[in-house]
């Protein structure tokens, strides 16, 4: 799936028209119906960050609805309902940048070795909790395999070793992903 510059464009301005809908205690509406890439089921991310630093970061693993109406969704959920933060307030949404990753499907890996750091996310999954990350965080943190594979299993609240044990299924994933300042006018 390859998204052009004017499907991202849509999808950024998407996720900020759903925060400021939110934010103006305006219900969700379902918006413009969408076509070709943007209409298929797609598993998406939307961070949200504040001078680089993350205040907001929720998705949805699985392709459970057409991307643009998954973008709208978890947008308000990234601004309001992560429960590490407090509910963005109108001051910061000014401020704030928002990134967008597109998931790939998932993908069962039987090895390590097959992992790209920079290229693919994890998940951790121990049929009964799961943990995630996208391929960002391991080139923002600078960490190896092992570091990427122990924080993946912390954020499933397992032990850092977990994805040495049996019955713990790997999956890895790629992502599209692409912010607000990619397309932001230059000050040149």
């Amino acid at each position: 799936m390859e998204l052009s510059d004017s499907d991202k464009k849509e999808l950024l301005r998407t996720a900020r028209a759903s925060i400021e809908q939110a934010m103006s205690g305006v219900p969700i509406s379902p918006g413009e119906k969408s076509t070709g890439l943007l209409n298929e089921p797609r598993g998406v991310f939307v961070t949200l960050r504040l001078q680089n630093d993350l205040r907001g970061c929720i998705g949805y693993v699985e392709p459970r609805l057409p991307l643009l109406e998954a973008v709208r969704e978890v947008a308000q959920k990234s601004a309001f309902e992560d429960p590490r933060f407090p509910p963005l307030s109108e001051e910061e949404l000014k401020e704030v940048e928002i990134e967008i990753s597109v998931l790939s499907p998932l993908r069962k890996i039987s090895s390590v070795d097959e992992i790209e750091i920079g290229k693919h996310g994890l998940v951790i999954d121990a049929g009964y909790t799961r943990g995630l990350l996208l391929p960002q965080v391991a080139t923002e943190y600078g960490w190896g395999k092992e570091e990427f594979l122990s924080h993946t299993a912390r954020k499933a609240g397992l032990p850092a070793d977990a994805w040495k044990h049996r019955g713990i299924e790997l999956l890895a994933f790629t992502s599209d992903v692409f912010s607000e300042a990619e397309f932001a006018p230059s000050n040149h």
